[in-house]
């Protein structure tokens, strides 16, 4: 075995077609080798893996492997795959968060337990794989608190000191209907919750009349956490964010005559073929498309996955909603639900039109801080 894993890592450069060992690998899986499959990716990767733009051969082969093990493999083969990603995560934090989703997606927590027990897989390889597993656990409803093999990992003293350890063990309540990814040993599938607003929405109340004005208060900070659960549209495809926060003179106009009086680059004049409109919407709605944008990215990348997208998506709405970096996340839940959240929309050339836009605002209780994000993405 150790034999044919050793050729195949040394001709996989000088191949034109890898479809023969992709139908290799998943064969010998099917035989019930998880060992030839696990040990063939370990090789892949310690050959291939750490170039800087690794080899179109490696990128194909390897993904097809790493997806065979933790989503076709049988659940008596999952310590196979854990001792891959123990491999391979260790190395690669965004690796983990892509394993983690496609484990959470395909087993049961009760089988994913096992990643983390000690044994045969070093812990150091795995531990942003397990914070990344625990919170796509929750983001599907599990409850953590209540499963013996995942629970008590939670409670150990560095999980305070991981970014993760911000969010909660459980789904708030308006965490409803997350858009989860679809896997499969050949593809996948992503919700884009993008766009109009849902049945729960309605049309912004009127207003009373008022004449508004405001006055632009955006730092550099705020944008950046208003902006977080769609910076990836901007890194990694060819997104467009717009993050700002405005004081308003007045409460009481409606939400469509406040955005029409913002020097809001997508609401611009040039090219603009309607004016704004605006509906109001559930925080709800709110954080399912953020955490969609965040968790499975723009046109051209595939986002933070469903643990990372949960915490960039609660750092978009506590920087709409004006609370402070330092927040916890019940004082984040409680200024998301003190406030009023609209989504709007506009026919202009800024928003590409395509599947990826988002436009969202925030209104304060007293009606007289209003922040904007707006987000587009093209192929």
């Amino acid at each position: 075995m150790v034999e044919k894993v050793q050729e195949i890592v040394a001709f996989l450069p000088d191949l034109n077609d890898v479809n023969g060992v992709r139908d290799m690998a998943e064969q010998r899986l099917a035989e019930g080798d998880a060992a030839f499959v696990a040990d063939l990716g370990i090789a892949l990767f310690r050959a291939y893996g750490s170039a800087d733009r690794p080899i179109w051969q490696y990128r194909s082969v390897f993904d097809s492997v790493f997806r065979l093990l933790t989503v076709a493999a049988d659940a008596e083969h999952l310590g196979h795959a854990l001792r891959l990603l123990g491999a391979v995560a260790s190395d690669d934090r965004k690796m983990a968060r892509y394993a983690a989703s496609l484990l959470a997606s395909s087993r049961s927590a009760t089988d994913l337990a096992r990643a983390f027990a000690g044994g045969q897989v070093h812990a150091g390889g795995l531990e942003e794989l397990r914070a990344c597993l625990v919170h796509e656990l929750v983001v599907r409803g599990e409850p953590i608190s209540d499963l013996p093999g995942i629970a008590p990992w939670t409670t150990a003293p560095h999980w305070r000191y991981h970014p993760l350890g911000w969010l909660p063990l459980h789904r708030s309540s308006i965490e409803q209907s997350p858009g989860l990814p679809s896997y499969s040993a050949h593809g996948s599938s992503y919700p884009l919750p993008f766009g109009s607003s849902d049945a729960e929405a309605g049309p912004a109340p009127a207003g009373d009349g008022r004449t508004t004005s405001a006055v632009e208060t955006t730092t550099p900070s705020a944008a950046a956490e208003i902006a977080r659960a769609v910076e990836n549209w901007a890194e990694e495809s060819n997104g467009r964010i717009e993050a700002r926060t405005f004081a308003l003179s007045a409460a009481g106009g409606s939400m469509a005559e406040i955005l029409s009086v913002l020097s809001l680059d997508c609401l611009a004049a040039k090219g603009r073929r309607s004016a704004p409109s605006a509906s109001t919407c559930a925080p709800s709605r709110v954080w399912q498309v953020l955490f969609a944008a965040a968790s499975t990215g723009g046109a051209y990348n595939h986002g933070l996955y469903g643990a990372y997208g949960r915490l960039e998506a609660w750092k978009s709405m506590a920087g709409l909603s004006g609370a402070p970096q330092t927040a916890t996340f019940a004082d984040v839940e409680h200024h998301v639900h003190d406030h009023r959240w609209f989504t709007f929309s506009a026919t202009t050339k800024w928003f590409e039109q395509v599947a990826w836009d988002i436009a969202i605002a925030a209104l304060s209780p007293d009606g007289l801080s209003l922040a904007v994000l707006a987000a587009t993405d093209t192929d």
